[in-house]
C-alpha cells in the first residue's frame, strides 16, 4: 500500500501534467530566456515609462509627462511562437502583453484588477480597421499577487491564458510577420518575471482543444467604466 505521502506526491505529478498538456501550439526550441532579474537594459528597448529592478524583478511604470503607458519591447521578429511570464500589479490600472505587426498594433492580452482581454489589435488607428475583442473575462487581479500570462500564435490563430482563464481568436492579420513582443502598464506599476520565448507548431488536437473552450466573442463581458474624472479622448493603445 502506498503512503499518503506518495499519493499526494503523485497527485501533484498529474495536476502539474495536466496543466502542461498542449494547448493550441507544440514548444519547440528557446527563443529568448530571461528571469528578468537584472538591471533592465539591452536588448529590450523602452520606448515609454520609467523600467528598473526592484525587488530582484523588473518594473514598469507610466510617467505623467510621457502622456503615454509605459512600453517596453523586445526586438524579437516572431514567426510562431509561445510566450509565457508572471507579473503582478503594483499599483498600475492596467498591464498588457502586446504583439505588434510590422506596422502598427496586431494582438494583446490586456489585464486589468477587474477583467482579462483578448483581442486582434487596431492595425491603422486613423483608418476603418478596428480592434476585436475575442474574449473578455471577469477576474480579480489582486495587487502584489504574482500571475501567470500565456500567448500562443500559430499561422491565423491566437490562444491566450491569464492564470486559468483561456480563449482563442482568429485573423488574417495573424498570419503576417509578427514583431516587438512586449509589456505595456498604464498607472503606478507593474512587475514582471520569467519570460520564456520558444518556437511553436500546431498542435495536432487543437480541433480537440478548441470544442472544450469558448468561441471567439461568446464570453465578451462589458468593459468597465472609466473611473470619475479621468475620462480621456481615444489615443493609441501603447
Amino acid at each position: 500500500m502506498k503512503s499518503p505521502l506518495l499519493l499526494l506526491l503523485a497527485a501533484a505529478g498529474l495536476v502539474h501534467a495536466a496543466d502542461d498538456k498542449p494547448l493550441l501550439a507544440i514548444p519547440g526550441q528557446v527563443i529568448f530566456e530571461s528571469k528578468l532579474d537584472g538591471t533592465p537594459g539591452s536588448p529590450w528597448k523602452f520606448a515609454k515609462g520609467k523600467w528598473e529592478l526592484v525587488d530582484g524583478v523588473m518594473r514598469g511604470a507610466e510617467l505623467e509627462a510621457d502622456k503615454h503607458g509605459a512600453v517596453a519591447r523586445l526586438p524579437n521578429q516572431l514567426k510562431d511562437f509561445i510566450m509565457e511570464y508572471e507579473f503582478k500589479l503594483e499599483g498600475a490600472r492596467t498591464t498588457s502583453l502586446s504583439i505588434n505587426a510590422v506596422k502598427d498594433h496586431m494582438a494583446r492580452i490586456l489585464v486589468t484588477p477587474k477583467s482579462v482581454t483578448l483581442q486582434r489589435d487596431d492595425n491603422d488607428h486613423e483608418g476603418p480597421d478596428k480592434a476585436v475583442v475575442f474574449a473578455r473575462f471577469p477576474a480579480d487581479i489582486q495587487p502584489g499577487v504574482w500571475h501567470k500570462v500565456r500567448l500562443e500564435m500559430v499561422g491565423d490563430l491566437m490562444l491566450g491564458r491569464v492564470d486559468e482563464l483561456t480563449a482563442w481568436g482568429a485573423s488574417d492579420l495573424f498570419a503576417t510577420p509578427k514583431a516587438a513582443p512586449g509589456f505595456t502598464v498604464a498607472g503606478e506599476s507593474a512587475d514582471f518575471r520569467n519570460l520564456v520565448i520558444r518556437e511553436a507548431s500546431l498542435n495536432p488536437e487543437w480541433d480537440s482543444v478548441k470544442a472544450g473552450l469558448p468561441k471567439p466573442g461568446e464570453k465578451v463581458a462589458p468593459a468597465a467604466a472609466p473611473a470619475k474624472g479621468k475620462g480621456k479622448a481615444k489615443k493609441k493603445a501603447p
